[in-house]
Formats: structure tokens, C-alpha cells, sequence
């Protein structure tokens, strides 16, 4: 009984990090003020789970399956263009391990997951425009910042050790740079994930988290008719969690390679497509993931 304890507290750890392998390019980009964005998508993502010798799991493995509902607004600051976006997911999770004597441990658990608020905003280079103005503009450098927070809607159940989720707030305030040469566009950002501590632990335990710090680099071709295709590499380190103080992981630290496509469908919808994995594993975390996302848009 104490493996599968343990196992199952390593899928909810896992599942927080799945969330921070994200790569997302053209984060800071100009769009006309006033337009909307109504964006739905799905995930599949599969891999190993963070090696922690002392739980005597043998193989652990973790698919999680992840629908998403999204809204984006583009506004003006200060001359500026901004854009404030709020993600709906909800997941499945299904996960399975061996324990020393190599009896095999599975769960099965879904529902929704924790809400995300993000407000972006342009410093320079992206002024906001009205959709004719925004026609003849030509992207050089923008510089921008952005705040996201996750707020705790999902299910979560105290009296169970699996929950999809975290039962804390996070707070992530980002940096990133953009520069557009001829066809191509090359993005950078640095980022920090801050979390509260989940004082409903099971078992009336208190969990913590440190700071999950990630930076990430893009490197985007522009085709016509408004199609893209980019690069993504992500590298992130840090969050070590504890349990009533006591520290009961190591730094995590994982590099990520991936590719992300956008195509036009009509003037008004677009669908993207996306996959990334881990090259680079030095306590596990190593999930592959695929995915899609369909967008529609209006003033």
C-alpha cells in the first residue's frame, strides 16, 4: 500500500511540471486593438516520471490527455498593444508503475484543472493600431512582459491523494524579446513560476514548492498568407518541493526541443499544430507531446 501512496503523489507532482514544459512562440507579437481570439484545443502527452530512487518505483509512466477552452483580447496601454488571455483545461490522467516486488500499479483519474489568467504587454515595438493601420506595419523589435496566474479551480479532493489540481496559486512573471529579419522572427524570454503552499495536503500535510525558473527561444519563418512555422527550445531548473519542510526532491532540470505550425483556413479561423520532447533529462520529467489547437477570431 505505502508504493502506491507514493506513486500516486508523484503523478499530482508530475502533472504541475507537465505544465511547465510549455513552448509557446510568438508570446510577444503585435495584433490590432480590439481583435478576439476564441481558441480550442487538445494535448497527448506521454513520458517518465521524475526518478526518486527512494519511493522503489520501478518504470513509472504518465499519459495525461488535455482539452482546453481559450479566450484572448487585444487592447491598448499607453500607445502600446497588450493582450489578456484566460485558459479553461480539462484533463485525464492515466499512469502506471512497478513496485520492488513488481506488481503493477495503475491510476486512473480526470476533471477540470486549474484556471489561467494571463495580462501580455508590448514596452516597444508594437504599437496599437486599428485593423487598417495595422495592414502596412512591419514588425522590427518588440520587448515585452507578461504576468500569468493559475488560479485553483480544478477538482480537488483533500481526502485523495490524486487530484488534477494543485489546490495553490501560482504567479509567473515573464521578459521576452522579439526581432523580425526579412522572413524570419527570433524570440527569446526568461521566465519564473512562484507558487503558495497546498495546506490541504492528504493527510493534513503541508506541500511546498520552490521557483520554477525556464527560458525558452523561438526561431519563426514567415510563409504567405499569413502560415508560420517555428523552432522551440525551452531549458528550466529549479522546484525543488517539500512535505512539512523537509525537502523530498531535487532540482529538477530538463531541455526541450519542439515544432510548431500555423495554417490559415479563412480569413477568420486558423488551426495550430505542435510536438515537443525532451533531450535533455537530469531528473526525469521527459514527456513527449503532441497537440492541436483551433482559433477563431473577430472584432
Amino acid at each position: 500500500m505505502k508504493f502506491i501512496i507514493k506513486f500516486f503523489y508523484l503523478i499530482l507532482f508530475s502533472f504541475s511540471l507537465l505544465q511547465a514544459q510549455s513552448l509557446e512562440p510568438r508570446l510577444y507579437s503585435n495584433a490590432p486593438v480590439g481583435l478576439n481570439f476564441l481558441i480550442i484545443g487538445y494535448s497527448y502527452s506521454q513520458g517518465a516520471l521524475p526518478n526518486i530512487p527512494e519511493l522503489g518505483l520501478v518504470d513509472p509512466n504518465l499519459k495525461v490527455d488535455t482539452a482546453f477552452l481559450a479566450y484572448a483580447h487585444v487592447f491598448e496601454a499607453f500607445g502600446q498593444s497588450g493582450k489578456i488571455d484566460i485558459v479553461l483545461p480539462f484533463a485525464k490522467i492515466y499512469g502506471t508503475a512497478y513496485d520492488e516486488t513488481f506488481t503493477l500499479l495503475t491510476r486512473d483519474v480526470n476533471g477540470l484543472a486549474d484556471t489561467k489568467v494571463r495580462l501580455s504587454y508590448n514596452l516597444y515595438g508594437a504599437p496599437a493600431l486599428t485593423i487598417k493601420d495595422y495592414s502596412s506595419y512591419k514588425q522590427d523589435t518588440i520587448l515585452g512582459v507578461s504576468l500569468q496566474v493559475t488560479i485553483p479551480t480544478g477538482n480537488y479532493d483533500s481526502n485523495k491523494l490524486v487530484n488534477i489540481s494543485t489546490n495553490r496559486w501560482a504567479i509567473k512573471p515573464s521578459i521576452g524579446i522579439s526581432k523580425a529579419i526579412n522572413n524570419f522572427i527570433f524570440e527569446a524570454d526568461i521566465d519564473a513560476e512562484f507558487y503558495t503552499s497546498n495546506k490541504e495536503y492528504y493527510g493534513n500535510n503541508v506541500r511546498e514548492q520552490d521557483p520554477l525558473y525556464s527560458t525558452q527561444m523561438h526561431i519563426i519563418y514567415n510563409f504567405k498568407h499569413g502560415a508560420w512555422m517555428g523552432f522551440d527550445a525551452n531549458y528550466y531548473w529549479g522546484g525543488d518541493y517539500k512535505i512539512n519542510g523537509k525537502y523530498a526532491q531535487k532540482q529538477l532540470e530538463n531541455s526541450r526541443l519542439g515544432l510548431t505550425a500555423a495554417l490559415p483556413i479563412n480569413r477568420t479561423s486558423s488551426i495550430k499544430l505542435y510536438g515537443s520532447s525532451g533531450v535533455v533529462s537530469r531528473t526525469g520529467t521527459n514527456f513527449n507531446i503532441l497537440g492541436f489547437a483551433l482559433q477563431y477570431r473577430w472584432f
